[in-house]
């Protein structure tokens, strides 16, 4: 009777599934965790959403477009992990529950008072604003609902608001918030934008042409989406722009479920439910890569590359690739979902249709054909490019050009799975030159970014994951380094910070040291206003005139020094 039961349950389940209805990993513990701010939930960015190079880790909440705002723990634990950087999260803290799961919060303003306290206590020990500590299990306890830090945006460039994470504890793979319970407002349908076509097979086509296609359609009055019946041939695979916008806010976020039915039984289903940090990379085998860098649109593959290791697909029949017979008519439904199960639909009709003649891609070639699965170096001018095995996806004709210096390692259009080194032989160049050289990628406008070089006798050289223009280029210009917000012999006995203002024009700041009376002090640095900032509240003064002593050095050396004295009675 248990057997008979468990199989209907099964094939209910199974039915509701195949059909193209949302069906959600209910499996997580749902009233564990709390509302990690004290507003209303109303997010910038979802789960999974599809960004440059990597898939969002878990929900952007936003902050009333201001910091300071009240971090609360989302359930007890201890904190687990600090990191304090210029860039990536910014100021985060992590905190590990009993349960097997442990929360995250970053871009933060600031930690609470005994976290702090822990925190700059490790940061004047190491002398180093950037830091990641691993306190043990009994050092920082945690009780649910307890205010652990002020929400900020630290981070690079990031604006006022909460990043906010579900970890396995164990795995380290992220889980979407919204499977714990975390309630978000959403009856909004996402939004399908565009529909592209692709010929996945060497004899395959549609509307007669192996290229990519774009593909009309019209809106129908339910609001679902028909496109313009499309003819085909052979093996082939489809792709969306599409995104989800919740209750309360305008941004564009990522949906939750994306999937493909041929003829009513689904082929292929992606889900944002969970994902590995080192699973990132594949979103650029999941998107139209070489489309993105043309245009900047995202077009996501309703089929897996064959290269692509992603386990986000609950469903890929044939990687989701669709083989089409001649004379024969299909239907072609694709549904973008979110999580609270608002959907949109785009019916695509097909008929299959050999045909004799078909416009095709030119044919490329060079003289440097890569084979993905082998090592390849090759040598032009001076210049020598070194690619490990799998470095690409697969095999194609690199072009590699030098012209005056410049040298062009094929367009950026082709998504790598590894770095390659790039090495310049500087053997022409006197002692005194190579000190301030550096390689340099170009972009497409003419501007250029400091590549980490390393530097040999005779060679330079940079390992990278990007294609496109690099160079050679001198920096002969220090950093600039000069006071903000006082000036020289100033008394500041009122004021709460110290700022000064730095910058570099040439290669970009490598590192900074602050001094007071010749001790180091824990300035902070803001890589979106170029501030460094003091906190007159780390120390107490017991004289009352002050030297500070300000160094910065930028990637090739050069190094600028502001020497000033203040004046301040505690």
């Amino acid at each position: 009777m248990k057997n008979r039961l468990f199989l209907l349950l099964f094939f209910n389940i199974f039915l509701t599934f195949s059909q193209g209805t949302l069906f959600v990993n209910n499996s997580f513990p749902t009233d564990y965790f709390g509302n990690p701010l004290e507003i209303p939930l109303i997010l910038s960015g979802t789960f999974g959403e599809l960004r440059p190079n990597h898939f969002h880790a878990g929900l952007d909440i936003k902050t009333q477009q201001k910091d300071g705002l009240n971090v609360l723990a989302s359930a007890s634990g201890y904190v687990s992990r600090i990191k304090i950087s210029h860039w990536g999260y910014g100021k985060v803290i992590y905190v590990t529950h009993p349960n097997g799961f442990t929360t995250v919060y970053a871009h933060l303003q600031k930690f609470n008072n005994n976290i702090e306290t822990y925190l700059k206590k490790q940061q004047y020990k190491k002398e180093s604003f950037e830091i990641e500590l691993f306190p043990s299990a009994n050092e920082l306890p945690i009780s649910k609902g307890e205010i652990i830090a002020l929400s900020g945006s630290t981070g690079g460039y990031a604006g006022p608001h909460l990043h906010f994470e579900i970890r396995d504890s164990r795995t380290e793979e992220t889980i979407n918030p919204m499977l714990f319970g975390i309630e978000i407002d959403d009856t909004i349908k996402p939004s399908i934008n565009s529909l592209m076509g692709y010929s996945l097979s060497e004899n395959s086509y549609i509307n007669n042409s192996s290229i990519p296609t774009q593909i009309p359609y019209k809106t129908l009055a339910n609001g679902d989406l028909l496109a313009n019946k499309i003819t085909a041939y052979g093996t082939i695979g489809f792709g969306i722009n599409s995104f989800d916008q919740l209750n309360g806010a305008y941004n564009k976020n990522g949906v939750y479920s994306l999937k493909i039915l041929v003829n009513g039984n689904i082929v292929h289903e992606f889900i944002a439910e969970k994902t590995a940090f080192v699973e990132g990379k594949y979103i650029n085998l999941l998107i139209d890569y070489e489309r993105y860098v043309k245009t900047r649109q995202t077009i996501q593959k309703c089929y897996t590359e064959p290269a692509n290791k992603l386990n986000m697909f609950a469903v890929s029949v044939n990687n989701g690739f669709i083989n089409i017979e001649n004379g024969k008519d299909y239907n072609v439904d694709i549904i973008a979902a979110d999580f609270k199960g608002n959907s949109k639909k785009i019916t695509i009709p097909v008929l299959g249709k050999k045909m004799n003649s078909v416009i095709t891609s030119p044919v490329d070639s060079t003289a440097y054909k890569i084979i993905s699965t082998e090592f390849h170096q090759f040598n032009k001018d001076g210049i020598t490019v070194a690619f490990p095995k799998n470095t690409f996806y697969n095999d194609f004709y690199l072009d590699f050009e030098v012209n005056k210096n410049v040298v062009k390692v094929h367009n950026p259009t082709i998504p790598l799975n590894g770095r390659y080194t790039l090495t310049f032989d500087v053997s022409n160049y006197t002692d005194s030159e190579k000190k301030t050289l550096y390689i340099a990628s170009i972009n497409s406008k003419g501007g250029s970014s400091y590549e980490s070089t390393v530097k040999k006798e005779n060679s330079f050289y940079t390992s990278t994951k990007s294609l496109g223009k690099f160079t050679l280029k001198n920096d002969l210009i220090a950093p600039r380094v000069i006071p903000h917000n006082f000036n020289n012999n100033q008394w500041l006995t009122n004021s709460k910070t110290l700022q000064v203002k730095i910058s570099d024009q040439g290669s970009g700041i490598d590192s900074y040291r602050g001094e007071i009376d010749g001790e180091w002090i824990l300035m902070e640095y803001s890589v979106k206003t170029g501030l460094l900032t003091y906190d007159f509240n780390d120390k107490t003064f017991n004289e009352a005139k002050h030297e500070l002593k300000v160094t910065v050095t930028d990637n090739v050396g050069n190094t600028s020094t502001l020497n000033t004295t203040f004046y301040r009675k505690k």
